[in-house]
């Protein structure tokens, strides 16, 4: 009855709200609802392009203020266009973690059971308080993912437009569009401890802000990303280790593939990007997540800005602020990838080498060209190199971007994209 209810609510709203059908989009064509990829606009603009719910007739275009009307307006039934605009600031968490527990979990008994100095390091951690932490989280996980159908734009309205604790799942679907969102990163109310992982063991949590899981034809812009109130140096520590409650932004993973992520910001956060999630996913990966990043602002993130595996990924036109401690790459090279990495700027503090911008994790040739670090040419593949003998890079990544729309000279950069990427700022 209370999902009905939701359904009607958004319905009701929607005929109320909504904008123009097919026959009102030129006259619409200003509406960020409405709006569709440019041709030749990165990697999503490939073969039919990518436009979303662009051409939604007025019953299928939504309004929505609450998590679960959003939740409710993917829901309604059917693959035809649709819009689903938002109005202030979704909390897919509003009744706090208690909410998702498990009748008998107890964190308190939990981190007595585990204390590594009766649990040890050995083994991973079995047992009620385990499976009840568990069920707790898959709880959790069902209620704050959101799946996103095919041919949907999904669009935040005016300049406070958001998701607090949600992650939206495009998954196994075609032709998305999701713009002007700012997304607070979910909290894991009950990340697991892993005594196995490395010598002192750690906390592992989950939930993206951002899933693309086996999509084509994505296009993702104009979007904040952040921790917002609960950054990472906001966290408790147990154990020894911080209690880590956050998983990554934005990840492109099992197939996905025609993605373009345009004119976003990624903020203060530590694993931020990430291309390919496995080593071993060959079969699914290989031949696709060909993605584009393109003036996007990269700000005080630690590392992935992105790790890639496998896929092209042409980086071009970025900004990368590099935090003064705790950084560890911006760029990953990974199994199988080709990255293309091609007039950004590098913002990069005293102290820190600028060697360690990319990171080599596996033998994979990459192309860099024409970046700038504090406003003056440099090689990033030579310095690397030459600042890690033992992790040499290969130069030319295999293969040249031709999907690329507008093109900025890197010094442009600080001043273009520090104003005019993220949330609130759309054109």
């Amino acid at each position: 009855m209370r999902r009905d209810k939701s359904l009607w609510l958004v319905g009701a709203t929607a005929l109320v709200l909504g904008v123009t059908g097919p026959t009102g989009v030129a006259q619409a064509a200003g509406d960020p609802a409405r709006q569709t990829l440019p041709a030749g606009d990165g990697w999503a603009s490939e073969g039919a392009g990518t436009n979303g719910g662009s051409a939604a007739e007025a019953s299928r275009v939504f309004t929505v203020t609450t998590w679960e009307q959003l939740r409710a307006a993917l829901a309604v039934p059917g693959t035809a266009p649709r819009i689903v605009k938002i109005v202030g600031t979704l909390n897919a968490t509003a009744a706090g973690c208690s909410a998702f527990e498990a009748p008998g979990y107890d964190f308190d008994r939990y981190l007595a059971d585990y204390d590594p100095t009766v649990w040890g390091y050995e083994n991973p951690v079995s047992g009620p308080q385990e499976d009840l932490r568990a069920a707790s989280a898959t709880s959790q996980g069902k209620a704050i993912k959101a799946y996103v159908p095919a041919n949907t734009t999904v669009v935040g309205v005016g300049k406070k437009a958001g998701i607090v604790g949600g992650s939206l799942q495009i998954q196994g679907v075609d032709n998305v569009v999701v713009r002007n969102l700012t997304m607070e990163s979910p909290l894991d109310c009950f990340p697991q401890w892993d005594p196995t992982d490395g010598a002192t063991g750690a906390w592992n949590s989950e939930y993206d802000s951002m899933v693309v899981y086996g999509s084509t034809h994505v296009w993702i812009d104009h979007n904040t990303f952040t921790d917002g109130a609960h950054p990472d140096s906001s966290l408790p520590r147990y154990y020894g280790e911080v209690y880590q409650q956050h998983d990554g932004e934005l990840d492109i993973v099992r197939g996905a593939d025609l993605v373009t992520a345009s004119w976003n910001v990624f903020a203060d956060h530590d694993k931020t990007l990430m291309i390919g999630n496995s080593d071993s996913a060959g079969a699914t990966d290989r031949d696709k997540l060909r993605v584009t990043l393109h003036h996007n602002l990269f700000k005080n993130v630690i590392e992935r800005a992105p790790r890639v595996r496998f896929g092209k990924v042409d980086a071009y036109n970025n900004h990368f602020v590099v935090p003064a401690s705790g950084y560890a790459y911006s760029l990953g090279i990974g199994q199988e990838s080709q990255l293309v990495a091609e007039k950004n700027a590098f913002t990069v503090p005293a102290g820190v080498g600028v060697g360690t911008i990319l990171k080599k994790w596996k033998d994979a040739p990459v192309t860099t060209v024409g970046n700038l670090v504090n406003g003056r040419p440099v090689d990033l593949l030579a310095v690397h190199n030459a600042e890690f003998p033992a992790e040499i890079l290969r130069d030319g990544a295999g293969w040249t971007p031709v999907l690329r729309g507008r093109v900025d000279a890197p010094q442009a950069l600080p001043g273009l994209v520090d104003h005019r990427a993220g949330a609130g700022r759309i054109c």
